[in-house]
């Protein structure tokens, strides 16, 4: 009789179980499951392996130590934590996958993002309490981290819930004040609170940095003051577990972005783990209940459908509850104000034209020249024999910039995305240099600016034999923000993914007039569009020259 099979371990049997259909789940859970298969099989060339038993450790401990405390107020028993079979991928890959040579963990980083209610903050305390008591760290420190005091204490509140909950735990682990908790046999090692509050203060050695509601954070402080102090533990490990956001400047959507690079395989960081709910392009959460479960897979258990279907009502009678709803129950990466672009089809444009391709083809451009301390934007545009447009953008901001707080500026300058020049406010003599240098490097035909702000640089372009269109940024950019909606909705658009254009593409808002006209609104948008601002001075010529009549003189002429 043959040997019956030995059954799959829990977390290759939930990669399985997704990309079999069993389990539904949104692209990029999809695509981490299809990176664990990839990694099981290429381990041996990649210097890792999958340790059951230091998985199973950490699951017996979670399910058969931690308990879950009554948290409804009514006063119940607490209960046994039991891993979700999501839960489980999640924890058997931070804990299975090790370095064969060192046995050190493979992942120091972990990016969770998933909807509202999904037990994600109960989650990290329990691996908190694992971190505390079993992992093997002399005198570990265990930080709940998050943007201010007050989150940071709800993790670590339901870290002492937990110990209160279970016999087992609280022989162990002592309450030492009111923001520690203290294993005493386990070397002194402790569990506390951290928030950005304490972000200037050094001497901090994590061996588990907790972050919670990334989303939050205003800048990476906390995250980076984590991860320094942990500098000389192999072993440490940092999970960030989040709601979706609404700023794609901010550290948790680059983390976002990040992780989707990784799990499709696009970008390879082997010691980062990412689980990154999202619905699929084509899903509506609020007429569609199937897709619920693919931003809440812990539905049904922790979160009830009919707390969702009173989110989702809310989201349908009152407008401004409504990106609400869908960013922290439906992992929709929505955006404070109205857009006037499609964001996802504006990334899907992302790629590159050949150099070759561009010989002959007219090139046009848009200076957006902003402020002394702010930034300035010139865009070339071409328009490509099979009909679409290439775009490539430059900016510039004054080095003083860099000091504003909460802004990426510095990684977009490392990126070489942004050009930063010396000085409190910006030199227009190297603007203009630059702008000289690339019009010539395009045999650039036109450049569209505004005279109120550019004047004397214009005048000065022009005596170098460029040709310079007055474009004021008004109402006559109808048809211009028109061909922009066109190209991008149409796909037609090509873009080199600049952040910074990505930025103030999120951040475009438009103007309207009596007679339907529109016009880029600097005032009205959240952030800054000055790129998006030239863009389309720039297609202004493209408009002008393909013959469409402005819209300014149909509004001269409407009555």
């Amino acid at each position: 009789m043959a040997a019956a099979r030995k059954p799959l371990h829990r977390t290759h049997q939930y990669a399985r179980d997704v990309l079999k259909g069993k389990i539904v789940a949104g692209p990029l859970v999809r695509a981490a499951c299809e990176r664990h298969e990839r990694d099981r099989k290429e381990a041996k060339s990649k210097g890792f392996e999958f340790s059951e038993p230091a998985a199973n450790d950490i699951f017996d401990f979670i399910e058969k130590l931690v308990k879950l405390p009554d948290t409804t107020g009514e006063h119940g028993e607490s209960k046994p934590f039991r891993l979700e079979p999501h839960q489980a991928f999640i924890v058997g890959s931070l804990f299975g996958w090790k370095w064969k040579t060192s046995g050190y963990r493979r992942f120091r980083n972990a990016y969770i993002e998933i909807g509202k209610g999904s037990g994600k903050t109960n989650l990290l305390a329990a691996i908190g309490l694992y971190g505390l008591m079993a992992d093997g760290q002399k005198a570990p420190e265990i930080y709940a981290a998050a943007s201010d005091r007050d989150q940071a204490m709800i993790m670590f509140r339901d870290a002492v819930r937990m110990v209160e909950a279970s016999p087992a735990l609280a022989k162990r682990i002592h309450k030492t004040g009111i923001h520690n908790v203290t294993n005493l046999a386990y070397g002194m090692g402790f569990f506390r609170p951290f928030s950005r509050e304490q972000g200037s203060k050094s001497g901090t050695r994590p061996h588990m940095g907790l972050i919670d509601e990334v989303h939050e954070q205003p800048s990476g402080e906390v995250i980076n003051k984590m991860r320094a102090g942990a500098k000389g533990n192999m072993n440490a490990l940092f999970i960030e577990i989040t709601n979706s956001g609404y700023d794609r400047t901010s550290i948790c959507y680059q983390h976002h972005e990040h992780s989707r690079f990784v799990v499709e395989g696009t970008k390879e960081d082997e010691r980062w783990f990412a689980y990154t709910c999202a619905l699929d392009e084509g899903d509506d959460p609020l007429s569609d209940e199937s897709c619920w479960i693919k931003t809440n897979p812990n539905l049904g258990v922790s979160i009830q459908p009919e707390y969702l279907r009173d989110q989702v009502s809310a989201a349908k009678n009152i407008p401004s509850e409504t990106n609400t709803v869908l960013r922290l129950n439906f992992c929709v990466w929505t955006h404070a104000h109205v857009r006037f672009l499609d964001i996802p089809k504006w990334h899907a444009g992302v790629g590159q034209v050949a150099a070759s391709a561009l010989v002959g083809v007219p090139c046009y451009a848009g200076l957006d020249l902003g402020q002394s301390d702010d930034f300035s934007a010139f865009v070339r545009v071409w328009q490509l024999d099979d009909g679409r447009f290439w775009m490539v953008p430059t900016f510039w901001i004054p080095s003083a910039a860099l000091l504003k707080p909460n802004r990426p500026y510095a990684e977009w300058q490392r990126a070489g995305a942004l050009t930063v020049i010396d000085g409190d406010v910006i030199d227009y003599g190297s603007v203009e240099a630059d702008v000289q240098r690339l019009c010539l490097e395009s045999k650039v035909r036109e450049v569209a600016y505004d005279q109120r702000f550019a004047e004397q640089m214009a005048q000065n372009l022009t005596g170098t034999g460029l040709t310079m269109v007055n474009t004021p940024q008004g109402f006559q950019l109808t048809e211009a923000l028109r061909k922009l909606s066109d190209l991008v909705a149409n796909g037609l658009l090509v873009h080199n993914g600049n952040p910074v254009m990505g930025w103030m593409a999120a951040n475009l808002v438009v103007r309207h007039g009596r007679n339907g006209e529109m016009r880029p609104d600097k005032d009205k948008a959240a952030e800054k569009i000055d790129g998006q601002v030239a863009f389309v001075m720039a297609l202004d010529i493209v408009v002008r020259q393909s013959g469409v009549p402005q819209y300014q003189m149909l509004v001269l002429g409407a009555s």
